[in-house]
C-alpha cells in the first residue's frame, strides 16, 4: 500500500510514454478513442478538484479544512482510477496488472479506509498536503496520456510529468504518512475494522497494527520509486533534448 505515487510514481500505463526502448503496438482505434475520452474526463475531474480548492481557499481566506469542499469529487475521481486496472487486465494498456492494482489501490485505500473512515483526520492539514500533491500530479498525468494518445505531446507537459514529482512525491508521501499517523489513536480507541477472537472464523485482525505496518512499508519502497523516477527523468528528457538537436 505504501508510496502510492503521490508525485508521479504511477506506472505510465503504456499511453505512449516513450520510456520503452522498443516501440510497442498501440491500442486499436476503438480502444484509443475510449482511452482518450477516459483521460479527458479524468483530467477535467481533477481540474474540478483544483478549482474547488482554490475557490474554497479564496472564500475562507484560510487553507484549513479545505477537504470538505472537494470531498465528493475527490472520492469519485480517485475511485474512478480503478478502471486503470481493468485497462491493463483487458490488454488495451500494456502495463502490469499487479503493479497498476497496487498503485491504484493504495490511493483508494487512503481515500476510503483512512480519510473517509476516520472522520477526525479530515481536518488535519496533512490531508490537504497529499490532496494538493495528488491533484497537480493527476492533472499532469492524465493530460500527458491524452496528448500521447493523440500523438501530439507538448514538451511542457512532458517536462512537468518528469520534473514536478521531485517536489510533489515527497510532499504527497509526507501528507499520507502524517494522515495515517493522525488516524492511529482514533483507530485504536474505536477498534475500527478490527476483528477479535473468539469468533466463528477463528480469525483476528488488528487494523491499528496494519496501519503501522503500512507506514513502515514506506521506508524501503519510497526511495526505490523516487530514484527510479529520477533515472526515468534523465533518460526521457535527455532523449528529447538529443532529438531536438538532431532536427
Amino acid at each position: 500500500m505504501a508510496a502510492s505515487g503521490s508525485g508521479g510514481s504511477r506506472a505510465d500505463n503504456g499511453y505512449g510514454s516513450q520510456q520503452q526502448p522498443r516501440r510497442r503496438k498501440g491500442p486499436g482505434a476503438l480502444a484509443t478513442a475510449y482511452l482518450v475520452i477516459y483521460n479527458v474526463v479524468m483530467t477535467a475531474g481533477w481540474l474540478v478538484i483544483a478549482v474547488g480548492l482554490v475557490r474554497a481557499y479564496l472564500a475562507k481566506g484560510s487553507y484549513h479544512n479545505l477537504y470538505y469542499s472537494i470531498e465528493k469529487p475527490l472520492k469519485f475521481f480517485q475511485t474512478g482510477a480503478l478502471l486503470e486496472i481493468l485497462h491493463c487486465a483487458l490488454g488495451i494498456v500494456p502495463s502490469s496488472v499487479v503493479l497498476t492494482a497496487f498503485q491504484v489501490m493504495s490511493r483508494v485505500f487512503l481515500t476510503w479506509a483512512v480519510t473517509h473512515s476516520v472522520k477526525e483526520v479530515q481536518t488535519e492539514d496533512s490531508v490537504l498536503l497529499f490532496v494538493v500533491a495528488w491533484t497537480i500530479t493527476e492533472i499532469i498525468r492524465y493530460s500527458f496520456y491524452t496528448f500521447s494518445l493523440l500523438n501530439h505531446l507538448p514538451y511542457l507537459i512532458k517536462w512537468a510529468r518528469y520534473t514536478l514529482f521531485i517536489i510533489l512525491y515527497p510532499m504527497g508521501v509526507s501528507g499520507e504518512l502524517l494522515t495515517i499517523y493522525a488516524a492511529l489513536p482514533f483507530v485504536r480507541q474505536s477498534g475500527l475494522y478490527s476483528i477479535s477472537l473468539p469468533n466463528k472464523y477463528n480469525f483476528s485482525f488488528d487494523y491499528y497494527t496494519f496501519l503501522i505496518l503500512v507506514m513502515i512499508s514506506y521506508i524501503p519502497i519510497f526511495p526505490q520509486l523516487y530514484f527510479h523516477m529520477l533515472h526515468q527523468r534523465r533518460k526521457v528528457l535527455s532523449h528529447t533534448e538529443e532529438h531536438k538537436k538532431s532536427e
